[in-house]
């Protein structure tokens, strides 16, 4: 079967990014976008649109990343279509107003009708990535068209043939006035953030997530920050060392590496390391009987800027090879590859991998870990533990990340239904699932008052009187039951349930009782100034 025609790659002219733009709002000016049934049916038109392009969609994933048909339906085009299917199963609870009641709103408040209004943000502009260069440009638009948004997409010029199936594929199936594709690089990115946008949504690189945020700022435009980070993986000595060395092989080898949320250190107890090798080696020949570079599955760097990057990596290292190290840049493959290090200040443990390379760095406690985890990076994307329960909940604990995994490799970040997100330097923001509709709605507080209602709330006009405020706090205030040095004191209420919940019998238990009572009537007395 030959394979599909794809377009040769074309940079979308710098004058036509304004109109894009501004056509974009003018749709979503319109108000048609707020209509559930039109974000239905563009939801069902994507879902078809991955569905006939799948052919293109495939050679294109195989000609930018050498991705297997296995991958990128897996870990792409199917991944979507279950996003356009759970948006569309779920929209309506998602976008129906919430009436709040207690304990949100006091009781004195509730004849006000108070509830939460989905509203869409408006005219969004999502930026993609190049390691998934379907998924992560279009799983936000199903949030944003769920969210009743109109959006402009930009994806990646590193990976050009899936930017062209990508724009065509959405011209050609959806709304073209509310939804539109600009191809390009650094001068059309930079075209785009002149623009207004009422959010931005963007994956990559903290180095260009950083410039994002700056001139998002400027226009005090929200930003999603999706990044990446120096993520680590935990193993202590009771862990299963093959099913360790087996997951995170199976980490390091999806997408060839080039994944923000696989582990870019592995930190092991010193006398599991030889073992832990091993493993590694036999999950390895499990993986590729017959080598890497000859496996119909194993993807392929990029391009050659950041194999060079990778290989500069494994060149300057001080630390051993003890898995892989094989190379061919004409191939653009890099063999997976672990390194034993000794020191923090190596390259292979400063610099973020983004590829299937990785350092095995050995301590003594998971005291020792924990620091240099820490010290590496406060914030990861992820993390990965495999040990004891208790050891796994202690690092939860001690290390904060956007997500973690417990006992795998990021299993926390592979369903497309649980909420997906960095903190701190590795990113803003969560998606997926329901979180992806909310990333692109306003939660707007609506409050109804009744106009019989007046009467009941008359203690707020002027001229105010202060013996009606006393009285009204009375009624509604609650007192505190602590002291000011936070200590919880024990009022008449816990004495009574205790007098009534003693289990002493027969005339002890009745007269212990007797004397809890009288006891709580004299706190009381005190209390009240009696």
């Amino acid at each position: 079967m030959a394979e599909p025609t794809i377009p040769p790659f074309e940079t979308t002219a710098l004058d036509a990014i304004p109109k894009i733009a501004s056509t974009a709002r003018g749709v979503f000016r319109t108000h048609k976008t707020k209509n559930l049934q039109w974000r239905k049916v563009q939801l069902r038109k994507l879902y078809w649109a991955l569905h006939d392009y799948e052919p293109q969609l495939l050679a294109a994933l195989k000609a930018d990343l050498r991705k297997s048909a296995f991958e990128a339906l897996l870990s792409e085009v199917d991944w979507l279509k279950k996003d356009c299917m759970f948006m569309l199963e779920h929209l309506d609870t998602f976008a129906r107003d919430e009436k709040l009641r207690a304990p949100h709103v006091p009781a004195h408040y509730s004849i006000l009708n108070f509830r939460i209004r989905k509203d869409p943000l408006g005219t969004v502009l999502i930026i993609g990535p190049y390691n998934y260069p379907v998924q992560l440009l279009l799983a936000p638009l199903v949030g944003a068209i769920g969210a009743g948004c109109t959006a402009v997409l930009k994806p990646s010029e590193l990976t050009p043939h899936c930017a062209m199936v990508i724009k065509q594929m959405i011209e050609d199936r959806l709304d073209r006035d509310a939804f539109a594709v600009v191809n390009g690089a650094i001068p059309e990115t930079n075209a785009l953030m002149a623009e207004k946008w009422d959010k931005i949504f963007f994956t990559g690189s903290a180095a260009v997530g950083s410039i994002i945020a700056r001139k998002a700022a400027e226009t005090l435009t929200p930003v999603v920050l999706e990044l990446g980070g120096k993520n680590p993986a935990f193993i202590t000595k009771h862990a299963n060392l093959a099913l360790a060395a087996r997951r995170l092989m199976w980490g390091k080898t999806m997408n060839a590496g080039q994944i923000c949320m696989s582990h870019n250190y592995v930190l092991i107890e010193k006398d599991l390391v030889p073992m832990f090798i091993e493993c590694l080696k036999q999950a390895y020949r499990d993986m590729f009987p017959e080598g890497a570079q000859k496996s119909p599955d194993l993807a392929r760097i990029v391009n050659q800027r950041h194999f060079q990057r990778l290989k500069k990596m494994l060149d300057n290292t001080r630390g051993k090879i003890v898995m892989g190290g094989a190379m061919d840049e004409k191939d653009l493959y890099i063999e997976p590859t672990a390194v034993l290090v000794d020191s923090v200040n190596d390259p292979m443990m400063t610099e973020e991998s983004f590829g299937p390379i990785f350092s095995i760095y050995p301590v003594h406690s998971l005291d020792e870990a924990l620091n240099v985890a820490n010290l590496v990076h406060r914030t990861p994307l992820s993390l990965m533990a495999f040990g004891s329960k208790k050891e796994n909940e202690r690092i939860l604990n001690e290390m904060t990340s956007g997500g973690a995994t417990l006992n795998d490799a990021y299993f926390h970040g592979a369903v497309n239904t649980v909420p997906f997100g960095g903190v701190g330097d590795s990113g803003w923001g969560a998606y997926r699932g329901k979180a992806s509709f909310d990333c692109f709605t306003h939660f707007r507080t609506v409050a109804e008052t009744p106009g019989w209602a007046d009467g009941l709330l008359a203690v707020r006009y002027m001229p105010f009187d202060m013996k009606r405020l006393r009285l009204l706090n009375k009624l509604v205030d609650k007192k505190p039951n602590f002291d000011r040095n936070g200590k919880v004191v024990k009022g008449v209420g816990y004495w009574i349930g205790l007098a009534l919940g003693l289990g002493a019998k027969g005339v002890k238990g009745a007269l212990l009782r007797w004397a809890v009572v009288v006891l709580a009537h004299y706190l009381y007395k005190v209390r009240a100034g009696k």
